[in-house]
């Protein structure tokens, strides 16, 4: 896990691959818990290996072709030695699996029992969802840097400390999440606008109301930990920009409707 861990924060917010040979060392039981949980994914084949030709291991990019008999074979051309010149290469070798931020957040939000986002803007910034804790409740978001952490409600967490590797899997330590949300930071709160969250809360109940959630305003407020009340409000509240507009609408028609008929003859 720590080997994990360290790769995905390494790769910057882009995905952390892991070849076949490499994942034959790990621990059986452990690597088959990984892919059961979608934390490990098998990609694309590799566009480079080291070429099995000689003793110098060099990398090189691998070609394909198709034989006559229909089949792909994968070789490496080596033009650095006379004695060689295609090198063929066993498709295993090129077998490698991906794990990447979001398969992290998905893993550790469906652990903590949180509603991931559908999209993200920012792959080094991956909310999981909003936590409740007994008092109140925070956003949980996975931030990937130097390393993965987790900050929420002004609290910062290093991932690979709420994470517990067992026998059945990874579980996460859920309590001191709880923790945090109960004792928030003064002053902390999720850096959302209130234009966005308006965007982010119409676009659930979107997706609530297309899935055929009949209280969808219910479901919402809970996801939320709000109030249906609040939930209705907020997603009633017009933008700022909107409500400028509509201001300088009204004051418009009132300068007409004060105009003498040659001053709306002009006017128009």
């Amino acid at each position: 896990m720590a080997t994990l861990l360290d790769r995905v924060a390494a790769a910057g917010g882009g995905a952390a691959y892991f070849s076949a040979q490499e994942l034959a060392v790990w621990p059986v039981s452990t690597l088959a818990r990984m892919k059961e949980m979608g934390l490990l994914v098998l990609s694309t084949p590799a566009a480079s290996v080291v070429c099995p030709g000689c003793e110098e291991e060099c990398a090189m990019p691998v070609e394909m072709a198709t034989t006559a008999a229909g089949t792909l074979r994968f070789f490496v051309v080596c033009d650095r030695r006379e004695d060689t010149a295609h090198v063929p290469v066993p498709r295993v070798q090129l077998e490698q699996w991906q794990c990447s931020p979001r398969l992290l957040a998905d893993g550790v939000a469906k652990l903590v029992g949180l509603r991931r986002s559908l999209s993200d803007d920012d792959p080094r910034r991956l909310d999981l969802g909003v936590l409740k804790g007994t008092q109140a409740s925070a956003h949980v978001v996975l931030h990937v840097e130097s390393a993965l952490s987790l900050h929420l409600a002004g609290h910062v967490l290093s991932l690979p400390d709420v994470l517990v590797w067992t026998d059945k899997g990874m579980t996460v330590e859920r309590r001191a999440l709880v923790r945090c949300v109960d004792n928030a930071v003064a002053g902390a709160g999720a850096k959302e606008s209130a234009e966005k969250r308006r965007e982010r809360l119409g676009a659930r109940r979107k997706e609530l109301i297309a899935s055929g959630v009949h209280n969808f305003n219910e479901v919402l407020a809970q996801e939320e930990g709000l109030t249906t009340t609040r939930i209705k409000q907020i997603l009633k509240t017009k933008p700022q920009k909107q409500l400028a507009d509509a201001k300088d609408s009204v004051s418009l028609l009132g300068q007409l409707q004060l105009a003498s008929p040659r001053e709306k003859k002009s006017q128009r």
